[in-house]
C-alpha cells in the first residue's frame, strides 16, 4: 500500500489569510496519519479553514466523505450518515453481512424505523465496515462542519467508528462552533466522535495586519490605519465580523469623523444582539450606558442613575451578553466589580443601535459619574450638541492631561472633539487644537489620521506659524518616502518667510530631504547646521537640538573629525526632555555612536533607558526605532534569539502603524539570519531592497542591500552575495558613508568574493575597508576584516598564516563581546583545520552557535560536518577555510571554469544526491541548485545530471 497522505502540493487559496500557522498544525497533523478539530466562535473562519485543508488532501485521499450539518436540520435522523455514506455504501455493499446491509440501508434510505438502539450492535458494525472497507482501497478523508447540528444518532454512530479505526488510513477532520472564551472547554463532548489523541485546535483572532490585508483582499481598501485599528478592535479579530465592518464603511455615504463608532450593519446587530430582547427596557438602558464607558463598572453605572445595575448585568451575563465574573466579584480582567462585554462588537452593537438622544442621556449621566477628568471631558463632549467655548476648554485641558500621561491617542480625539465645539467665531483656536491634535496622532504612530487632520487646518489656516507646523506633520508623516511630498518644501519655506524659528524647522526638514532623496550627504550636514543656526538665534532649543543630532549623525557617517564635538554640543545643557527621548535626537545620536564604537554594555544601558522613557510618554515611532536599537545590541552581543524576538515585536508595532516598516523589514531579516530562519530573512530583506527602491529611500537602499546579501551568504548564495553587496558599496560611496562600522557587511562581501573565486577583488575591499577602519578605531570590524583577510590567505594556499590570523581575529572578538562573529571565526577556523588535516573538530565553533542561539550557522555546521565525514576529496589549490566539499579535480575535467558554489552542486551530484538533498546539504533552495546545474551544464558543454557522471568515469578510464 502506498504511504498514507503523503505531503501534497498546497495550492495557494487567496481567501485563507492569517492562519498559516493553523494550516502548518492540520498538515502536520494528517501527515502523521493523526486526526484533528478545529473549534472557536462564529464567523472566525473555521469553515474557510476546513475547505481550505481539505481541497489540499483531496488529491492525497481516494475517497473524500463530507456533511455540514444545519440548526434547521439537526433533529433529522441519520442526515449527516447519508451525506457521508449515501454515495459511496453501493460501492462496498456486497462486502458487508446482511444484516449490516439491511440496517445500514434502512439508516439510509428512510425506507423503515431505524436508530442505533433499535438495531443494536448491526447498524453500528455496518458504518464501521463501510469505512474499513473504502480503507483498505486507498485513504479516506472523513469531513464534517458543523458538529454543533451533527444529528444524534450520526453522532453516536461516528464515535463508535471512530474509536476502532485504529492502523487504518481513515483522518477526520471537523468543525465545531464553540464561545468566545478560549479557557472554556466546549469542544470536549465533540471529541467523543474522533480517535483517541485527536487534538483540538481553536481558531485565534485575526491580528490587526490580517485584517487589514484581509479587507484589502475583498475589495476593501484604501481604508486609513485608525479605521483599521478601530475595525479590528470592534470585530475582535473575528474575519466575518471585520467583513461586514468593512462593507458597511463602503457602502456608508458619510464615512465617521475620526473619533466617531464605526457603523455596525443590521446583519451583525442582529447576530449578536439576538438575546436583547429577553431583556428589560430598563436592562437594556443600563447596558447602553454600560457600552458608552470607557472601563465600565457596577459602582460607575449605579452612580450615574442605574440602581438596579447588579441584578440586571447577571441576567446578560447569563444571556451571553456581558461576562460574567468570578466568585470574587471580580471581573475577567480583575478589576473589582468590572462590565466586559462578551465581545467588543456586542458594545458596539448596543451603542449603534441606540437614538442619538439616548447616546446622549447616557454620556450625560456618564459626565458626572466619571471621576476620572479625561472621561468626564469626553463624557460632556459626546452629551453636549452644537458648539460651547467652556466644554472645548475642558476637552483641550483633558488633551494635555492625556498628552501628559502618555497617551497621545487619547489626547488626539480630545483634542478634535475641543475643535468640533470651540465656536465659529474662534477660527485661530479651532486651527490650534487641530493641529494639536494632528501632532498628537504623528506621535502615537496614527500617520493617516495626523495627514488628514494637517491637510484639514492647512485648509483653513492663515497664521504661518500654524501653517508651517501642519506643513511639518504632513512631511514627517510621508516618513521614508519623502518624495511623495516634494511639492511641500517650496509652500512651506513660502510660509515661512523671514521667521528663523519657522525656517529652522523647515531647514531641518531639508536636511532629511537632502539626505533620503538626493543621496547627498554632505549637503544634508550642510542644511542641518544651517537649521541649528536658525534656531539658536530664535531661541528654539528643542528644533536646535534635533538639527546638532542630525548633523552629529551625518558627521559621523562620513568619518568626519568634528563628529564628537557637534555630538557633545547636541548633548549639553539645557536639554528638552521630549528631544532628548526622541528618536532622531542627541540621546539616540549617542546610542549609535557608542554602537560603532563597540561600547556594547553603554549602548545596551542607553537604549533601554530611552525605550522606557518612550514608552512612558507614549511616543510610539521612537519605541519602534528603539525596540531595533536594542534587538541591534543583542545581536552584536551574540544573544541571537532575544535579538529576534525584539525584532519581530519592532517589526509589529511598524506594521501596526505604518511606521518604518522597510527598515523594520531590513532588521529582522538580519536577525532571522542570525538566529531564525534563513529563508524568512531572504524575504523580508528582498522586500526591504523593493520597498527602499519604490520610496526613493537611498540611506535605506544601501542596509537593505547589505540584510539581503547578508542572508543570501547564510543561504549559501555567494554569488547573489556578491551582486547584493556591491550594489551596497556603491550604494554608500555615492552616499558619501565612510565608516563601515555602519553597515558592517564589508567582511561578507570579502568572503563571498573568496567563494566565487575572486581573493584579489576580496584583498581590495579589505584593504579599502581596513583604511577607514584603522582612522576611526573600529576594533570589531577590523577583527572581522583579519577573519575574511585569512580565508583569502587560505585561497591561496598560505594555510598556517590563516590559522594564525583566524586565531587572533577571533579571540579579539570574544574581548569585544561580539558573540556571534567570535562563533563565525571559530567556524571558519575549524574548517581550515579540517580541509588541512582531512578531518577536524567543530565541537568548540558548534558549542559558540548554541550559546548565541544561532540557529541557521548550527545547521550550516552540522552540514559542512556530515559533507566532511564523506568521502570526497578536497581539489587541490582550492582550499580556503570556508567552502563545503567540493568535486575532486581528478574526477571533474575542467574544474576551474566552475564557481565555488557550481562545484558543490557538481559534487553532490556524483554522489547521486536530489536537487531537494543538495539544497537541505548546502542550505541554499531548489530553485538556487537548479539554477546553478544549469550554469554547470552550459561551462563544460553538457545537456544533463547524466552527462556529469559520464564526464567523470570518461575521466577515470582516460577517455
Amino acid at each position: 500500500m502506498r504511504r498514507d497522505f503523503e505531503e501534497p502540493v498546497r495550492p495557494r487559496f487567496d481567501q485563507v489569510i492569517g492562519r498559516e500557522e493553523v494550516l502548518g498544525r492540520a498538515r502536520g497533523q494528517l501527515s502523521r496519519g493523526g486526526s484533528l478539530l478545529l473549534h472557536g466562535p462564529p464567523g472566525i473562519g473555521k469553515s474557510t479553514v476546513l475547505r481550505a485543508i481539505t481541497a489540499e488532501y483531496t488529491e492525497s485521499a481516494r475517497t473524500v466523505l463530507r456533511c455540514s450539518a444545519t440548526e434547521s436540520e439537526s433533529h433529522l435522523p441519520f442526515l449527516a450518515l447519508v451525506d457521508l455514506l449515501g454515495l459511496v455504501a453501493d460501492e462496498v455493499a456486497d462486502a458487508l453481512p446482511a444484516p449490516q446491509q439491511a440496517a445500514l440501508e434502512a439508516a439510509l434510505t428512510g425506507r423503515a424505523e431505524s436508530s442505533p438502539h433499535r438495531d443494536g450492535l448491526a447498524l453500528r458494525l455496518a458504518v464501521l465496515s463501510v469505512l474499513r472497507a473504502l480503507a483498505a482501497k486507498g485513504p479516506v478523508l472523513v469531513v464534517a462542519d458543523d458538529l454543533q447540528w451533527l444529528d444524534a444518532p450520526s453522532a453516536e454512530l461516528l464515535a463508535f467508528a471512530a474509536r476502532r479505526l485504529g492502523g487504518m488510513p481513515v483522518r477526520m477532520l471537523g468543525a465545531v462552533r464553540t464561545g468566545t472564551e478560549p479557557e472554556a472547554q466546549e469542544h470536549d463532548p465533540y471529541l467523543r466522535a474522533y480517535p483517541p489523541e485527536t487534538p483540538a485546535l481553536r481558531l485565534p483572532p485575526l491580528s490587526r495586519p490580517q485584517v487589514s490585508e484581509l479587507l484589502t483582499a475583498r475589495g476593501y481598501s484604501g481604508l486609513g490605519r485608525s479605521t483599521l485599528r478601530d475595525i479590528h478592535h470592534t470585530s475582535g479579530g473575528n474575519p466575518l465580523f471585520a467583513l461586514e465592518l468593512g462593507r458597511a464603511l463602503a457602502e456608508s455615504p458619510t464615512p465617521p469623523r475620526p473619533g466617531e463608532p464605526l457603523p455596525v450593519p443590521t446583519s451583525l446587530r442582529a447576530l449578536v444582539l439576538s438575546r436583547l430582547e429577553l431583556l428589560s427596557a430598563e436592562a437594556r438602558q443600563t447596558l447602553l450606558v454600560a457600552s458608552a464607558g470607557a472601563r465600565p463598572t457596577q459602582s460607575l453605572l449605579e452612580s450615574a442613575g442605574r440602581s438596579d445595575a447588579e441584578a440586571e448585568i447577571a441576567l446578560a451575563a447569563s444571556l451571553g451578553l456581558v461576562a460574567a465574573q468570578g466568585p470574587d466579584g471580580h471581573g475577567p480582567d480583575g478589576q473589582e466589580g468590572a462590565v466586559r462585554f462578551a465581545h467588543p462588537l456586542v458594545s458596539a452593537a448596543l451603542y449603534a443601535q441606540a437614538t442619538p438622544q439616548d447616546r446622549r442621556a447616557a454620556h450625560a449621566a456618564l459626565s458626572t459619574a466619571a471621576s476620572e477628568p479625561i472621561e468626564r471631558a469626553r463624557h460632556l463632549a459626546l452629551a453636549t450638541t452644537g458648539t460651547d467655548e467652556q466644554v472645548a476648554e475642558r476637552l483641550s485641558e483633558a488633551a494635555a492631561l492625556a498628552r501628559d500621561r502618555g497617551a497621545p491617542s487619547v489626547a488626539a480625539r480630545l483634542g478634535l472633539l475641543a475643535a468640533r465645539h470651540t465656536p465659529a467665531d474662534n477660527r485661530v483656536g479651532a486651527d490650534e487644537r487641530r493641529l494639536r491634535s494632528a501632532e498628537d496622532a504623528r506621535t502615537s504612530g496614527e500617520i493617516d489620521l495626523a495627514r488628514e487632520v494637517a491637510r484639514d487646518v492647512l485648509e483653513r489656516a492663515t497664521d504661518p506659524a500654524v501653517r508651517v507646523r501642519a506643513w511639518m506633520v504632513v512631511i514627517d508623516s510621508a516618513g521614508q518616502a519623502m518624495a511623495d511630498v516634494e511639492a511641500v518644501f517650496p509652500q512651506a519655506l513660502a510660509d515661512a518667510g523671514e521667521d528663523p524659528r519657522l525656517l529652522a524647522l523647515v531647514r531641518y526638514q531639508l536636511a532629511w530631504r537632502a539626505l533620503l532623496v538626493e543621496g547627498a550627504m554632505e549637503k544634508g550636514r550642510e542644511e542641518a547646521a544651517r537649521a541649528a543656526r536658525l534656531a539658536a538665534t530664535a531661541g528654539d532649543r528643542s528644533t536646535e537640538l534635533l538639527a546638532l543630532s542630525f548633523q552629529a549623525q551625518m558627521e559621523t557617517l562620513m568619518g568626519h573629525p568634528a563628529a564628537p564635538v557637534t555630538l557633545e554640543k547636541a548633548l549639553a545643557e539645557p536639554q528638552d526632555l521630549r528631544v532628548a527621548c526622541d528618536h532622531n535626537g542627541a540621546g539616540a545620536t549617542r546610542f549609535r555612536w557608542l554602537m560603532m564604537s563597540d561600547q556594547l554594555t553603554d549602548a545596551r544601558v542607553s537604549i533601554t533607558r530611552l525605550l522606557g522613557e518612550v514608552r512612558r510618554r507614549g511616543i510610539v515611532e521612537s519605541e519602534v526605532h528603539f525596540l531595533r536599537g536594542l534587538a541591534e545590541t543583542e545581536l552584536r552581543s551574540g544573544h541571537c534569539g532575544r535579538a529576534l524576538d525584539l525584532a519581530h515585536e519592532s517589526l509589529r508595532l511598524a506594521r501596526d502603524t505604518g511606521i518604518g516598516e522597510a527598515a523594520g523589514n531590513m532588521f529582522t531579516s538580519l536577525a532571522e539570519a542570525a538566529g531564525g530562519d534563513v529563508h524568512r530573512a531572504l524575504v523580508l530583506a528582498g522586500d526591504a531592497v523593493r520597498r527602499a527602491e519604490d520610496d526613493g529611500d537611498l540611506v535605506y537602499l544601501s542596509r537593505a542591500l547589505g540584510a539581503l546579501g547578508h542572508a543570501q551568504l547564510v543561504a549559501g548564495d555567494a554569488a547573489g552575495t556578491v551582486r547584493s553587496l556591491r550594489r551596497a558599496r556603491e550604494s554608500e560611496q555615492r552616499l558619501g558613508i565612510c565608516d563601515p562600522a555602519r553597515g558592517r557587511w564589508h567582511g561578507d562581501l570579502a568572503e563571498a568574493l573568496v567563494l566565487v573565486g575572486e581573493p584579489a577583488e576580496a584583498q581590495d575591499v579589505i584593504t579599502a575597508t581596513r583604511e577607514h577602519a584603522v582612522r576611526l578605531r573600529r576594533a570589531s570590524v577590523l577583527a572581522v576584516l583579519d577573519r575574511a583577510e585569512a580565508l583569502v590567505k587560505a585561497a591561496t594556499g598560505q594555510h598556517e598564516a590563516a590559522v594564525q590570523q583566524l586565531t587572533s581575529a577571533q579571540d579579539r572578538l570574544a574581548q569585544l563581546g561580539h558573540g556571534l562573529e567570535e562563533a563565525r571565526a571559530a567556524f571558519a577556523l575549524a574548517r581550515l583545520r579540517a580541509e588541512q588535516s582531512g578531518r577536524g573538530s567543530y565541537d568548540e565553533a558548534a558549542r559558540l552557535f548554541r550559546r548565541c542561539r544561532a540557529m541557521p550557522w548550527l545547521r550550516q555546521l552540522d552540514a559542512v560536518a556530515a559533507a566532511d565525514a564523506a568521502p570526497v576529496t578536497a581539489s587541490p589549490g582550492a582550499s580556503s577555510g570556508v567552502f563545503a566539499p567540493t568535486a575532486p579535480e581528478s574526477v571533474l575535467p575542467h574544474l576551474d571554469r566552475l564557481a565555488s558554489t557550481e562545484r558543490q552542486v557538481a559534487a553532490l551530484v556524483l554522489e547521486g544526491a536530489t536537487n531537494r538533498e543538495i539544497a537541505a546539504r548546502l542550505f541554499i533552495s531548489v530553485k538556487t541548485v537548479e539554477a546553478t546545474l544549469t550554469r554547470v551544464y552550459r561551462k563544460l558543454g553538457i545537456r544533463s545530471r547524466v552527462d556529469i557522471v559520464r564526464l567523470a568515469a570518461g575521466h577515470h578510464r582516460g577517455d
